[in-house]
């Protein structure tokens, strides 16, 4: 197959949706040798938020330590290869279509033999373990697709678990509180191995009592390592964190929000970790890898005639990082949302975080089959704003907006990161 081919091929394999569970990328990678068994050392991170962008911080800081260093995120957001990246630099096309080229005949194999077939998702974490075993990476950040327990990237040994926080999201899938989701994300962390959250509360309690269960180390962002704000703008912001290992002072990230910051520290406590275990991390690191830190999508800012920002704000706790860095970063500005929404997410709560004080909302369709009756975003959105704009076409929302915001106002693409996506391809085009 060639790329293109493997890419119809692979989204095909979305009609088996979320079947969670271990038993068929275990019997997959069976068939390939075990990858994700020959000597990987496997950095696995979860959380409900900021696992992108605490595995793009790291992956810089370990890059300039002078390691190989391999990234397996999802989803993407132009391209499939975007999920496979080693010092940043993305999969080449061709290699993932003859990775997928050579793990088609065992899916067929495995279903001939009576196996459910696996999941896209599934497909995509075994070439993952393919890739990566294969080009001999000295690491791997690898990011929990869904919970983490029974996640298809749970099957490989790590030497650290990183759960950046825990919120709710994918209830139908988690459970309905706290604890329940806390305790499924808490399924990543292995015995003996040491741990790094920057979870509070209920969250924090769960993965202290496992933790405590299997004998691991546990490092909490915000008592064993603590930061201080020292500026933000535009252009990034700078900070102080006091680490386990010394003091780090004056660091600077692109990355907008305060939330950012949280992402950077446990990026720190994860780096200072790794040294422990064999891979020393020096200062120099830090403070280089993460001012080099990017990471889409992410409180991105396009300068066209009306300032925009675009943010994957797509759960309650997403939502309300996003208002606060509006607050933070354009008090004095009038805001005309462009918002859509899976149908799967907690569009009401969303929905009164971020409307409530908006000059204008232009709801439109997410491309996936999770968008459901994507128009009810905007009978919700009318509790809190009068002026309500339906476009399906997310291009179309874009120039709407545009024709609401004057010069002096902030036009704010938020919502589900397939919507974003193709929103910063058109802005991509525009700019």
């Amino acid at each position: 197959m060639n790329f293109d081919e493997a890419m119809d091929y692979l989204r095909g394999l979305t009609k088996f949706g979320i079947n969670l569970g271990l038993g068929r990328i275990e019997e997959l990678l069976k068939r390939l040798g075990d990858p994700h068994r020959s000597g990987l050392n496997i950095v696995h991170i979860g959380g409900t938020n900021g696992k992108g962008s605490t595995t793009a911080m790291l992956s810089e800081i370990m890059s300039e330590a002078g390691y190989r260093v391999g990234a397996f995120t999802s989803p993407h957001l132009h391209s499939y290869t975007e999920r496979y990246r080693i010092n940043g630099a993305r999969i080449k096309p061709e290699r993932a279509a003859a990775l997928l080229t050579e793990l088609r005949p065992h899916l067929d194999a495995m279903v001939a033999e009576g196996h459910e077939h696996p999941t896209e998702f599934e497909v995509g974490t075994a070439l993952a373990f393919l890739y990566f075993s294969r080009e001999k990476v000295d690491c791997l950040l690898l990011e929990v697709g869904l919970g983490g327990a029974i996640d298809s990237t749970n099957v490989a040994p790590s030497v650290l678990s990183v759960i950046t926080n825990v919120a709710m999201d994918h209830m139908d899938y988690l459970g309905h509180t706290i604890k329940e989701i806390a305790a499924v994300k808490a399924g990543i962390i292995k015995p003996g191995t040491p741990v790094v959250t920057a979870a509070a509360g209920e969250g924090l309690q769960v993965i202290e009592k496992v933790c405590g269960e299997k004998g691991c180390r546990l490092t909490r962002v915000g008592q064993e390592l603590t930061w201080e704000p020292i500026s933000h703008s535009l252009s990034g912001q700078s900070f102080s964190v006091t680490g386990q290992k010394g003091l780090y002072e004056n660091l600077t990230i692109k990355l907008l929000g305060r939330h950012q910051l949280v992402n950077a520290v446990t990026a720190i406590a994860a780096a200072e970790n790794l040294s422990d275990t064999g891979m020393p991390v020096n200062a120099g690191a830090v403070y280089k890898g993460l001012a080099s830190a990017l990471w889409p999508g992410r409180l991105e800012i396009f300068n066209r005639k009306t300032l925009t920002i675009i943010d994957g704000a797509h759960n309650f706790e997403g939502a309300r990082s996003l208002k606060q860095a509006l607050e933070d970063y354009f008090p004095d500005k009038n805001i005309v949302l462009v918002m859509g929404m899976l149908a799967d997410k907690e569009r009401a709560r969303v929905v009164g975080e971020l409307v409530p004080g908006a000059r204008a909302v232009v709801v439109t369709r997410p491309d996936s089959p999770r968008s459901g009756d994507w128009r009810h975003l905007a009978e919700l959105a009318g509790r809190y704003a009068a002026d309500i704009y339906l476009e399906e076409d997310v291009g179309e929302a874009l120039n709407k907006a545009g024709t609401l915001a004057g010069p002096k106002d902030l036009v704010c693409v938020t919502g589900s990161l397939y919507m974003v996506a193709e929103a910063r391809e058109r802005l991509l085009q525009q700019e």
